[in-house]
């Protein structure tokens, strides 16, 4: 019986983290999330890992259904002693996580799910939120929609919490900078089941001056390719969110609308320093672009990892405390988790859609810092407390 090396024996246990995403549901947005995470896997643990142990991530399918996210939470808690996760996708889904994790006192950085009750209405001390949320972006888009002549304004967006949540941002923000518009129809198809037919028809006779869009993944496709066929955009100014993201766009190649307003991600033509050593790294390792998903699961994991190295342990407790404030660099620059909301300062790119060698592409962009837009300290402490957080 062969002997058991010395190495061997005293190899660190590794570092457990449990991820959990959409990966059957949504496969655009969480392949290369996925590939994201992979990266900066490996970076942590060929440099040594934290604390000199290795990162293990486990990770799991939550199907794009709240029932069954809570189901795999309880699983990598329980069964793998993940106390730290990371992950979903779908507002809904997040939300779920979240009370499931802060009832078992684990730590959980919602990486993608874009409601605002993450942070404010339906915060809790276990749950951090990287990306910038439906306020934040409604507040860009707003910012931009002020601008436009339009007065009669549509509204097309899914019918659960982000769709909800994202709204009425929007609506809130531009009538508070133009008191003069007016929305003259909504249209609220259920997530991933629109009637773009109808919906594009209602849309028309309404006969709005501007539409801000929430739609995304295949509900967009249906919706941009229906709207064009039958003219709904021609003469409109469209100002819509996501849909410069390139999980997307690219569905759509040349069939993309030219000339939207949106938030998204110029992965082609950001060059900073951060960014260009981060693309070079993922097309190195993967032989492909990268996605935006892939910046968010990049940048989760090195949080995760940061906030561990400086608590000197992974216990969900010490991390949390250290992920409060916490500073670090990412693929758009360095951002913080507040403390007062757990909501990190990652912002988005806002610019116009524009078709570029057949395939979509995000024009004229402007990076828009996350602290430019999130609530003072003040209101978001506010909005926690009259929510009982």
């Amino acid at each position: 019986m062969p002997l058991v090396s010395r190495a061997a024996r005293a190899a660190p246990d590794p570092i457990v983290i449990g991820d959990l995403n959409s990966y059957s549901a949504l496969p655009a947005f969480t392949r290369p999330y996925r590939k994201g995470w992979k990266l900066a896997q490996a970076e942590i643990n060929d440099a040594g890992g934290v604390l000199g142990r290795p990162v293990e991530v486990v990770s799991r399918d939550d199907g794009g259904a709240p029932g069954q996210a809570v189901t795999v939470v309880n699983e990598l808690i329980r069964r793998h002693g993940a106390e730290l996760l990371m992950g979903t996708l779908l507002s809904n889904v997040g939300l779920a996580v979240a009370d499931t994790a802060a009832q078992r006192r684990s730590l959980f950085l919602a990486a993608e799910p874009l409601t605002d009750a993450l942070a404010w209405s339906q915060g809790n001390p276990y749950t951090f939120r990287l990306r910038p949320g439906t306020y934040v972006q409604a507040a860009m888009l707003a910012e931009r929609a002020a601008k436009l002549d339009a007065k009669r304004w549509a509204i097309v967006a899914p019918n659960y919490e982000y769709g909800q949540s994202a709204v009425k941002a929007f609506k809130r923000l531009l009538r508070a900078a133009r008191p003069d518009v007016d929305f003259v129809a909504e249209q609220w198809p259920p997530l991933f089941g629109i009637e773009a037919g109808s919906v594009t028809q209602a849309v028309a006779s309404a006969d709005p001056d501007a539409i801000f869009n929430v739609t995304f993944s295949t509900d967009l496709v249906k919706f941009a390719r229906e709207g064009q066929l039958r003219g709904v955009f021609e003469g409109r100014d469209v100002v819509s969110m996501l849909t410069g993201e390139p999980e997307w766009m690219q569905p759509l190649g040349a069939d993309l609308p030219e000339g939207w307003i949106v938030t998204g991600y110029p992965w082609d033509t950001l060059d900073t320093e951060a960014h260009t050593r981060f693309r070079d790294a993922y097309r190195a390792r993967f032989d492909e672009h990268p996605y935006m998903g892939s910046v968010v699961g990049y940048t989760a994991l090195h949080a995760l990892a940061k906030a561990i190295e400086q608590a000197g342990e992974a216990g969900a407790d010490a991390v949390a405390a250290q992920m409060r404030g916490l500073s670090l660099d990412s693929p758009f620059g360095g951002i913080r988790f507040r403390s007062v909301d757990q909501q990190s300062t990652m912002g988005t790119f806002v610019g116009e859609t524009a078709v570029r060698d057949g395939r979509g592409a995000l024009v004229d962009w402007t990076y828009k810092p996350g602290e430019a837009y999130l609530p003072s300290d003040d209101t978001a402490a506010e909005w926690r407390t009259a929510a009982g957080n």
